[in-house]
């Protein structure tokens, strides 16, 4: 355990009982005097579903940044990659980030520093972190049964931030043929079309009750704004005449590029400012 006056952090919590990998961990970052019903935020990473860790100093930075500008504890989980060495593919990936949010859902927290019960969690996803998180909460049942949610993760769970992520595969490789022999076959095996992996054809999950934000930074030169831009139309089309009050977007804030984009204290200030509109 960690202090720096005003966040306690706590590294490396299994959410995976008796599994040692430190890629089924995450960290906590709990600001000393945030209220009891303050919600929680969890960032899933990013990395082309290959690379990072949760202990990366921009992760870090980020995540304690969040928590003093929001009052709201942090969670940073790890999950397991697809590496040149194994043949882990999609959605096992996302079945990890299911494991760590139906984990949390029954945690009992850490003693005499953080209590979850209770709080209504909002998640947000960078990149391939993204393309998790809308696989989990909009419903690919009938492709993955197995990141089917629980019912207290769908109530827990309140709203979702999307920054620079990855949503239509094919649409992706069209722009950036490239990234199929870089991340994209590794990760989801090298066939012609990647439609049902593609979140941006998926319907509402029945029991959800979400709010949305989608941010995309207009200096991006790895992920381009069309990804952001069908997603967000995507979204406004499932909630039709209530997508106004659903769907939120952020395109032109930000000019930086995609990692930096964690770097920016100004994409704190958007998710800060988000999440203050939801409390």
């Amino acid at each position: 355990m960690v202090q720096d006056g005003s966040t306690t952090t706590e590294y490396d919590i299994p959410y995976i009982p008796n599994n040692p990998s430190p890629l089924l961990r995450f960290d906590l970052y709990a600001p000393d005097a945030c209220p009891r019903d303050s919600p929680l935020l969890v960032f899933v990473h990013g990395g082309a579903w290959r690379a990072e860790d949760k202990a990366d100093n921009d992760f870090r930075t980020l995540a304690s940044r969040l928590a003093s500008a929001s009052n709201c504890p942090v969670l940073v989980p790890n999950y397991r990659l697809t590496t040149e060495h194994n043949q882990f593919r999609h959605p096992g990936h996302a079945a990890d980030i299911l494991a760590f949010l139906v984990f949390l859902t029954t945690w009992p927290g850490v003693p005499n520093v953080f209590d979850p019960a209770g709080r209504p969690m909002y998640l947000m996803g960078h990149s391939a972190g993204a393309h998790i998180l809308t696989s989990i909460f909009l419903d690919s049942a009938h492709v993955f049964p197995s990141l089917t949610p629980p019912s207290p993760v769908l109530q827990a769970v309140r709203a979702i931030v999307l920054s620079e992520g990855i949503y239509d595969i094919d649409l992706l490789l069209a722009r950036f043929p490239e990234y199929r022999g870089w991340f994209i076959a590794a990760a989801f095996g090298d066939r012609e079309s990647y439609a049902d992996v593609s979140t941006t054809s998926l319907s509402l999950r029945e029991g959800s009750d979400l709010r949305w934000l989608v941010i995309h930074s207009a200096g991006d030169t790895l992920v381009d704004m069309p990804q952001s831009d069908t997603m967000d139309a995507h979204l406004r089309g499932l909630y039709g005449p209530a997508a106004d009050t659903r769907v939120a977007r952020n395109f032109d804030q930000l000019d930086v590029d995609h990692d930096d984009v964690l770097r920016s204290p100004l994409f704190v200030d958007v998710v800060r400012a988000f999440v203050d509109g939801l409390q």
